[in-house]
């Protein structure tokens, strides 16, 4: 049977479609000191191009300026890109940190659960620079090995993989500040339930079915931090994200456009402040929409 990290390296390497392969490279090419770009979200399953697709982009270091020094305290940081493919329009929202950030994420040093909780879903290594690959894949398998301890330690004791993963992301979704409906991380759990089996029967393999009393204690303990810390820290994303959105006017045009219908200029003014011209932006649609009720 493979190990985790086998598991990990096999599923990392599915090959995309040709567009989403594309738009990785052009990531890569635009990103500074670009060392990995990864794809993951709904899309992933789909193939669903006309949505907006999601990538990360992982670096040697934070950016230059401004931007970084708020990224070395706060990630990731997020921004929002356009492409033109054969003719094909095609979006994305491109979250971006360093390797090493990724790295100590994933290991579940910190308060945040969000890189974990996300890589322990489904997602493909689209491109890499050759040095950094198998690092990706380590810490793609150790946010495999931090979600699966804390499943273990939520979770009820003796219970199988799917019991336990539920009970994680319950949990995960409590303490993250989320939009999404009651049940999500059942959707999750049952686009592939067999998938999720075989990442907690790997971890079991590599080191063992369960945790210590003691183990499960200081998981519960860690957990409680996070819990606590975990609304709060989505906030300060939010509010950093306000400010350092790049393409944040494009992006909220798009979405506007797309699910009412009312066509909104992207103008000079409006792409350097989209918080100030947001008020007019929303009565205009106001306006709109109440012409064509």
């Amino acid at each position: 049977m493979s190990s985790l990290r086998d598991l990990v390296a096999a599923e990392l390497s599915t090959p995309t479609p040709e567009p989403i392969t594309a738009f990785a490279e052009h990531l890569a090419k635009i990103f500074p000191g670009a060392r990995a770009v990864l794809f993951y979200g709904s899309i992933l399953r789909t193939g669903d191009l006309s949505g907006v697709l999601d990538y990360y982009v992982l670096t040697d270091r934070p950016p230059h300026g401004w931007r970084g020094v708020f990224t070395r305290i706060l990630w990731p940081d997020v921004s929002y890109h356009e492409l033109s493919h054969e003719g094909q329009a095609l979006r994305a929202k491109v979250a971006s940190m360093t390797l090493a950030q990724f790295q100590r994420a994933t290991s579940g040093a910190g308060a945040d659960t969000t890189i974990w909780a996300r890589f322990v879903q489904p997602s493909a290594l689209v491109w890499a620079a050759r040095e950094a690959r198998e690092t990706v894949i380590d810490a793609v398998a150790q946010a495999c090995r931090t979600a699966a301890g804390f499943a273990m330690a939520l979770g009820p004791v003796g219970g199988g993989p799917r019991v336990l993963w539920t009970a994680l992301f319950q949990e995960t979704y409590r303490a993250e500040l989320r939009v999404e409906k009651a049940g999500r991380e059942i959707s999750i759990l049952t686009f592939d339930p067999a998938r999720y089996d075989h990442v907690m029967e790997a971890v079991w393999r590599d080191e063992g079915v369960g945790l210590s009393e003691s183990e499960r204690r200081r998981l519960r303990r860690a957990w409680a931090s996070r819990r606590l810390l975990g609304k709060p820290l989505n906030v300060a994303r939010l509010i950093k994200a306000a400010f350092t959105f790049q393409g944040a006017a494009r992006y909220a045009v798009w979405k506007i456009q797309r699910h009412t219908g009312v066509a909104v200029e992207v103008t000079p003014w409006r792409e350097r402040h989209p918080i100030l011209s947001a008020p007019a932006v929303l009565l205009k649609v106001w306006k709109s929409r109440r012409r064509s009720a």
